[in-house]
């Protein structure tokens, strides 16, 4: 197996260049069309047609964001991300013609931030781009801006650096801000459209998203995370952090197995919960509309030439 090249440091953005954004798709027309839509919206785009030439496309000038065609010859996106990841965390916006459940899934276990089905609004997908690095540039509220610790955990919000008992945690972006909400609210239970808001910032979306992270963050905190002492489920509420690991389960574990959630992990709604989207339409105006879920539906058959605004 291939290993990627050495990461350069960034090279100089031009003068107004909003960010650098790779660009991997191997059907040359959806590439050319979101390449220019990010160019128009003041972006430096960088482009790669399969998986080799994006590894040495981010090896030689490391983008700020990568927008990655999950369906790629010779390697496909989940292990170019990943390789992507050894480097250090970088946000990734998955782009796929396939839209099932379980494609989805596995590409925000990889550590997406956002997932896109083809076809879709090029426009949507820009304002998207825009979300996710609003979120992922986020400056630590003053009040926030100390070191975290809890639990045998320790977080540095200002060097992005975490750690369990003295050994260094590889956490995603979002993983990495959802641990630190929870630490800064100990003890307080959350559910699943309330973490979507305050972690994601997104109004509505798939709520399988916070599912999946969870699940993923209790892999790398948790002692055991079959048996989860840190992060409880709390049932028919959400989530919660428990900094007191000897304290008793929020429920019994024979009632986990009634409400194991397909899509990874267990459903904290209980029995009877309709998974899927928060709200029942779009919240916002311009850049907060869009970048607001996760899930397939909400992109649209808008070829390039007949796109309107919304």
């Amino acid at each position: 197996m291939e290993n990627t090249p050495p990461v350069r440091q960034p090279a100089p953005l031009p003068q107004g260049a909003r960010g650098r954004v790779l660009v991997v798709d191997d059907d040359p027309t959806v590439a050319e069309v979101v390449v220019g839509y990010l160019h128009r919206a003041g972006y430096t785009v960088e482009q790669a047609g399969d998986g080799p030439a994006a590894l040495a496309r981010f090896a030689a000038h490391r983008p700020d964001l990568v927008v990655l065609d999950l369906m790629l010859p010779a390697m496909d996106g989940f292990e170019v991300c990943r390789r992507m990841r050894e480097h250090g965390p970088v946000p990734v916006i998955m782009l796929t013609a396939r839209g099932d459940e379980e494609d989805r899934v596995l590409g925000l276990e990889t550590g997406a931030d956002d997932y896109v089905t083809k076809p879709f609004s090029p426009r949507e997908l820009v304002l998207r781009v825009d979300s996710v690095l609003r979120r992922a540039r986020a400056t630590v509220p003053a009040d926030g801006a100390g070191p975290l610790s809890g639990g045998g955990l320790i977080l540095d919000p200002a060097a992005r650096q975490a750690s369990r008992d003295g050994r260094g945690l590889a956490l995603t972006l979002r993983e990495f801000d959802l641990l630190a909400f929870l630490l800064r609210h100990p003890g307080k239970a959350f559910g699943r459209e309330e973490l979507m808001r305050e972690v994601w910032g997104w109004d509505f979306g798939d709520l399988s998203t916070v599912t999946v992270h969870i699940r993923r963050l209790r892999g790398k905190v948790e002692t055991d995370p079959a048996r989860p002492r840190l992060i409880r489920t709390v049932w028919g509420v959400g989530y919660r952090l428990d900094l007191d690991e000897e304290g008793p389960d929020v429920r019994a574990d024979a009632g986990r197995a009634a409400t194991e959630d397909p899509r990874g992990g267990t459903d904290p709604q209980g029995p009877g919960a309709r998974p899927g989207r928060m709200g029942a339409g779009p919240a916002g105006t311009g850049a907060d509309r869009a970048g607001t879920d996760a899930g397939p539906a909400t992109v649209r058959v808008v070829p390039p030439a007949e796109d309107r605004s919304r």
